[in-house]
């Protein structure tokens, strides 16, 4: 399984590499995420044994469980799916980023758990750009509204935006949806308040995230590919 990986995780590295080159950009520029939801924590422990040490889950129930058989080591965990406000009490003490924020009764309890913690938490806004009517996320003008607002939660640092690719968009519909949401940051930015940057675009996953990179992704969520071979 170890070299499973480790093939796996060079082959995602290079295709990263290879597309931040055409884009004029460094492969350092762009953070991997592993997605770990399919597999146990004996290979996500592989991955921080080789240098990953970004970790992501989509579910809060399989996050908790894996951040506790993980304890020690070097992890940054993501909480990059849906989290429900009864969740973030127990979650927050374990992630280090959370890539999901869709509504701004999310972000009022995720400020009143981080102030009762004394911490920040990093977070990103979720943007449904495909409007794919069973994807989570705000809208565009709903985001672009909250740009002036960003301040609002003081243990709460706003980083960034986060999105999918449509379900059933094409190589050049998932391109397009990707630039969407970088012009939407770039908008944010220059309407927000000045010390929020907003650096962070986490964007593609394992079938789409060298378009991501090409149109600016600074974080890719990648699982199947990391895990091609493994057994779940």
């Amino acid at each position: 399984m170890q070299r499973t990986i480790a093939e796996n995780l060079a082959g995602v590295r290079g295709r990263i590499a290879e597309a931040a080159r055409r884009a004029g950009r460094q492969a350092d520029e762009v953070t991997l995420v592993a997605v770990t939801k399919y597999v146990g924590a004996e290979a996500a422990r592989a991955l921080v044994s080789l240098g990953c040490q970004d970790l992501g889950e989509s579910r809060p129930q399989t996050l908790w469980p894996k951040a506790e058989s993980l304890r020690g080591s070097p992890v940054r965990w993501h909480m990059i799916g849906h989290l429900q406000r009864n969740k973030v009490k127990r979650t927050l003490p374990l992630v280090d980023c959370i890539h999901s924020a869709d509504s701004v009764r999310l972000l009022d309890t995720l400020e009143e758990e981080a102030r009762n913690l004394d911490r920040a938490i990093r977070v990103l806004l979720e943007v449904n750009v495909s409007g794919d009517v069973e994807k989570h996320g705000f809208a565009r003008d709903e985001v672009f509204a909250l740009a002036p607002r960003l301040a609002d939660w003081p243990h709460v640092e706003i980083r960034g935006l986060m999105a999918m690719s449509g379900r059933w968009s094409g190589p050049e519909a998932a391109r397009s949806e990707f630039a969407r949401l970088r012009h939407l940051r770039d908008a944010m930015r220059a309407n927000g308040p000045a010390h929020i940057d907003l650096g962070c675009l986490s964007m593609g996953m394992s079938d789409d995230f060298e378009l991501a990179v090409e149109e600016g992704a600074t974080l890719v969520r990648i699982g199947s590919a990391l895990f091609e071979g493994v057994p779940e």
